[in-house]
C-alpha cells in the first residue's frame, strides 16, 4: 500500500475563513506523541472506523457507552463526513439532560438541536470523551454552535437516527476540528492531538 494504510487529518474551525485544513499520508511526519485508542474491525461495516468510546464526561457526570458489538453493528464511529456528533438514543437524553441541569437556563430549539439557549451568558459546562486508553476533552468551539447573529447557543449533538444506524454513536466532524486525528491501520490505533488546524 502506498500510504501504509496511515493518514491522519486535521479539519478547520468552521469560522476559519480558508476552511482547508492538512491531510497527511504515510507514517512520515505524523505526531510521535499522540494519545491513542485501539481501532476496532467490524468485519459487517468494515467501511466504519470503530473505536471504543466507554463514556461522556459532563461536568462531573459520567454517562456510560453502550460498548462494541460487530454482531449488531452497535458502537463508536468517527466520521468526518457527518457533520454533527449524534449518540444513541439513552446516551443522548443523559448528556443533554446533564447540560441542561447544569446550564440551568429555559431551554428552547433550532432546527435539529434539541438543547438550545437564548442568552449570551451560558457557562457550558466541560466535556470529555472517554475512550479505552485515551480521553479527549473539548473545548467548547466543539461542542457549541452558535446562531447566525450569535443570541442562541446550542449543543452541537443530536440522537440518532431511526433505522440501522439507531445503535451507533458517530463523532462528527465539528467535534474533531482543531484536533489531528491519526488513523494507524497497521498498528490497528485512532489518535487524536489539539492542534490548530488553519493550513498555512
Amino acid at each position: 500500500d502506498m500510504y501504509e494504510a496511515t493518514f491522519s487529518y486535521c479539519l478547520p474551525s468552521f469560522k476559519s475563513l480558508n476552511f482547508s485544513g492538512t491531510l497527511r499520508l504515510g507514517r512520515n511526519g505524523q505526531p510521535q506523541r499522540i494519545k491513542t485508542t485501539p481501532l476496532l474491525a467490524n468485519p459487517h461495516r468494515s467501511s466504519l472506523y470503530y473505536v471504543n468510546m466507554t463514556g461522556i464526561r459532563v461536568g462531573r457526570k459520567v454517562v456510560p457507552i453502550p460498548a462494541f458489538d460487530p454482531a449488531t453493528g452497535a458502537g463508536t464511529v468517527l466520521d468526518s463526513g457527518t457533520m454533527f456528533t449524534r449518540l444513541v438514543a439513552p446516551a443522548y437524553v443523559a448528556v443533554r439532560d446533564e447540560v441542561r441541569r447544569r446550564v440551568g437556563a429555559p431551554v428552547s430549539s433550532l432546527g435539529g438541536f434539541d438543547t438550545c439557549f437564548n442568552t449570551t451568558a451560558v457557562a457550558w459546562p466541560p466535556m470529555t470523551l472517554l475512550f479505552d486508553g485515551m480521553q479527549v476533552t473539548l473545548p467548547e468551539e466543539n461542542v457549541v454552535i452558535h446562531s447566525t447573529y450569535g443570541t442562541i447557543s446550542c449543543l452541537a449533538m443530536a440522537a440518532a437516527p431511526d433505522g440501522v444506524n439507531t445503535v451507533l454513536n458517530v463523532i462528527a466532524s465539528m467535534q474533531q476540528q482543531n484536533h489531528r486525528v491519526l488513523f494507524d491501520v497497521p498498528n490497528g490505533r485512532v489518535g487524536f492531538a489539539r492542534e490548530r488546524c488553519t493550513a498555512a
